[in-house]
Formats: structure tokens, sequence, C-alpha cells
């Protein structure tokens, strides 16, 4: 059976914990746990968060798969404690309450745009608690964790994942064309995660504007790949496009309304030959003898990557929650009421681009488990030397039938 890398998580948003197990991933790769305790505080950080990240101070603890500090090719588990459990430990409790004791934190009046109610019909629920609690972006935590493994494998075979925030609350700055080192530092050192100070400035006034009026903010963001050969994903079937999965993947984050790749949209509004990149010989004894001036496809061509950086760009819509409700309906009585107030954000745009990085970091992991194989990593490492080897002698003598 050729390997096959996935993941599931559980928890939830006020639970005792979050749990995450991976398959898939090959013996050998050395794991730093630190590296996901950083990247978790990564997903914590940025400008116009909620009182709950003053509360959480996420870390990851691996609780099996992994041995002296190296996976065991065996699925790896990991558990990221909710420290506002102990306030939630009776409305939370995995036993039946005690006889005659009602829930003080039950909900009843869904908030538009949220899971509320829609999940409510799905399950059968007449607490929507029973629905918010994992439809909560909490559970994306998880997401980074596993995301942070998948970084590891990623770098391993020189390949990097960064992200920008590109608007908020409609104040854009201008995307990065090949962004460098430099940039990736600036947008780090951004509590918005855009690296235009300009735009960074009117974007964290925007989001002061919206806090005192009770609302909030959305915006988008951009996920940047670089380093992986062309080969990943396939035409062959509709399942196996590279960007398909990216943008199912992108779009299974809570609050992602769109997905694009490249140019996006914008291919629309264009002819083809400001469009499609020119292909142009790289230089001699290059490991890909194939260069493109543009990049306008981000990186995927009929499903497959190109050799050039992949680019992926997601739109957020504000987050539900506002603190001067929207008029909905309760539950029961059917009478108008303003929305459930929760506890949440005014802007989460720059934390959800980190939960892109996971989301994209883990479906390009996973195409290259599919194209490489190896139950460990020295296996898939002697894979994609060969495969190297083999796209540097196209365009040799004799390379016709490579």
């Amino acid at each position: 059976m050729t390997p096959t890398l996935d993941f599931r998580t559980a928890g939830e948003s006020h639970g005792r914990q979050l749990t995450a197990i991976i398959i898939g991933l090959p013996a050998g790769l050395a794991l730093q746990v630190t590296a996901l305790d950083r990247e978790l505080a990564r997903r914590q950080c940025g400008y116009g968060r909620g009182k709950r990240m003053q509360i959480e101070s996420d870390q990851a603890a691996i609780t099996s798969g992994v041995r002296h500090g190296q996976t065991l090719g065996t699925p790896v588990a990991l558990s990221i404690e909710n420290r506002d459990w102990p306030n939630w430990e009776q409305e939370m409790s995995v036993a039946p309450p005690a006889p005659g004791l009602t829930s003080e934190r039950a909900v009843t009046v869904p908030r538009p745009g949220h899971a509320d109610l829609a999940g409510a019909a799905k399950f059968g629920q007449t607490d929507m608690r029973n629905v918010l609690e994992r439809a909560s972006a909490r559970e994306t935590a998880a997401r980074v964790a596993v995301g942070a493994i998948c970084r590891q494998l990623l770098a391993d075979f020189g390949i990097s994942v960064h992200s920008c925030v590109i608007s908020i609350g409609g104040i854009a700055a201008a995307p990065p064309q090949r962004p460098d080192d430099e940039f990736w530092a600036q947008v780090e050192a951004s509590d918005v995660r855009c690296s235009d100070a300009a735009a960074a400035q009117r974007m964290r006034a925007a989001i002061d504007q919206a806090h005192k009026r009770g609302d909030t903010l959305g915006g988008e963001f951009e996920v940047h790949v670089t380093g992986v050969l062309p080969g990943l994903g396939s035409y062959a079937t509709w399942q196996e496009r590279l960007d398909a999965r990216l943008a199912a993947a992108v779009m299974s984050i809570p609050a992602i309304k769109s997905v694009e790749i490249g140019l996006g949209k914008g291919v629309a509004d264009r002819p083809g030959s400001q469009v499609h990149d020119p292909i142009q010989a790289n230089a001699p004894g290059d490991h890909w003898p194939f260069t493109r001036p543009t990049n306008n496809a981000g990186g995927i061509e009929g499903g497959v990557s190109n050799g050039e950086p992949i680019v992926v760009r997601a739109a957020m819509k504000p987050i539900p929650t506002l603190t001067q409700p929207l008029p909905s309906v309760e539950l029961h009585s059917l009478q108008p009421s303003p929305a459930h107030a929760e506890r949440s954000d005014v802007c989460a745009v720059p934390a959800a681009s980190v939960v892109g990085e996971a989301m994209v970091a883990f479906v390009v992991a996973q195409a290259m488990r599919e194209k490489f194989g190896g139950d460990s990593l020295a296996d898939m490492q002697t894979a994609f030397r060969a495969y190297r080897q083999r796209l540097g002698e196209l365009g040799q003598p004799g390379a016709e039938g490579v």
C-alpha cells in the first residue's frame, strides 16, 4: 500500500484537551517538540485577539509514535491542554449532570454566520453549546501542531512554508511577488503579519475602530511554499490534483470563504498572453532545467507542481461573535432575540494565516509521501534524490525516454 499521510483531531473548545493523531509519517524523522510550541505561540499572536489568548499558553505533548526524538513509523498522537478547562469542568463534564442540575451556559440563540443553527438542525441539538464547542476555531490549535510536524518533514527536503496578511477590513497591502528572507522577517515582526508598515498601521487602526463599534473584521492572507520540485499531485484523477487538495484543506479552516491559487480570480480578467507563465531554460547543471519569469499559476499547472513557488491565497470572513449582536431568534420560543455572545476576537486574520501554513504544509507533505513513499525517512530521501537526478537529466543527450 502506498504510504498515505493523514490526521484527525478531537476535542472541544472548553473541554479538557485537544488531541491529534497522525498516520503515515516515515520512521526516522527527527522531531523537535519545541518547534510545535513555537508554532502554537505564533497562532496565538496577532493584533485584535480576544481574552482567550490571555488564558491559554498552548504547549503540545507527544504521547506516542516517537522514541528518543525520532518517529517510529507508527501513529503519532499529541495533545494540547485547555488551560480554561477548570472553569468549565462541570459544564463540559463527560459524566451525566447531577439530578436537577441545569446548564448555566446553555446556548439557545444562534449567531448569524456561525454553525450554531445549522449544526443544531443536523444533530438534533437543543443546546447549541454542543455545536459551537467543536465548531470553534479553537480546534485549529491541533492542526497547527500537526502542521509543525509536517514542516519538519518538508525541511528535510529543502521545502519551506511562510505566510503573510495582505488585507484586513478592506485595507490592502501589495501581494509579494518573489519574497525573500528579509520580507518574511518583517512579516514575523509585525503584529498583523504584514510587511508594509504603512498598511499595517491602518489595519491596526481599523481593528481598534471595529472594537469600539462592537464589530469584527476579516481579511486575506497568502501562503508561499518554496523548494517544491515539479511533479507533486497529478492530473490523472480529480482527487489527485494538488490545487484542488490545497483549496479543500485551506477552505476547511473556520471562517475561510474563498481560496485562490496564484493569480486566482485575476485570470478571468486578462488574455492568455498575460496569464500563462513563459518557460525559459535554467542554468546548466541545475536540478530542474526550466524557469519562469512570472508565477501567475502559483506553482501549479494541470493539478501538478511545476517547480515554481506554490502560492495559496485565502479570504476570511469577520468572526460571527459580535459584542453588539445581530438580530436572531430564540430556538424554543421562536421569539426575536439578540444573538448569543461568546468570548471572541475582533480580528483573527493573522492567526488564520498561521493555520493556513499548517494546512498547506500538511497537503504538500502528504503529496511528498505519495510521490516518494518509503517506510523510513532514509528510503524516502533515496527516492527523492533519484527523482531529482532524473529531472536534472532532462534536455541532455539520450534523455528522451527519461
